[in-house]
């Protein structure tokens, strides 16, 4: 299944958005709290052991780290936004059109998610946040992949559906 998974419309007119239930489902209520744990994570690792890890490298291991510790803060709050505004829309705090406005500011994936050469000089902490990101960058893109933020139009999705509804238009909902 490539590309953006469709909406399911059904026979009584009614269309079901994935990203709409997916949103409010408990899986990915479990990729919001692991994605803003992994954030709040890296943000207390950076800010104590990290630079005190950072202090003992040497060059060019200390540009590595902090090359690769500013492109970890980059991914991860790339990926914040993205899950904050998801759940904003799901709790109604955000139309999707809104939604859809603040979603342009945001580049998924960031970058090249390749670490530089020198990942194994880093120190371990590190190497395991660049991977816990990388991997919750991969499901953030799956994600998004399927997720819309576009209103359920049938017409427009659907082939199926756009005649289904012109048949119903010229003929009477419910057999009227």
């Amino acid at each position: 299944m490539a590309g953006k998974t469709e909406n399911t419309s059904y026979g009584d007119g009614v269309t079901v958005s994935f990203g709409a239930k997916f949103a409010r489902s408990d899986q990915f209520k479990t990729v919001f709290r692991e994605g803003m744990a992994l954030v709040e994570a890296a943000a207390a690792y950076l800010d104590g052991d990290g630079r005190k890890e950072a202090r003992q490298l040497k060059p060019p291991h200390s540009l590595a780290y902090a090359t690769e510790s500013m492109r970890l803060t980059t991914r991860l709050m790339q990926l914040a936004s993205w899950l904050l505004i998801r759940r904003a829309v799901t709790e109604g705090e955000l139309t999707p059109e809104q939604a859809l406005e603040e979603q342009r500011k945001i580049k998924l994936p960031v970058e090249d998610s390749k670490p530089m050469r020198d990942l194994e000089a880093l120190p371990q902490r590190l190497r395991g946040l660049i991977e816990e990101s990388v991997k919750l960058q991969e499901q953030v893109v799956r994600l998004d992949q399927m997720m819309d933020f576009k209103e359920p139009d049938a017409d427009a999705h659907h082939p199926v559906g756009a005649h289904f509804s012109r048949l119903q238009a010229a003929f009477g909902r419910d057999g009227e």
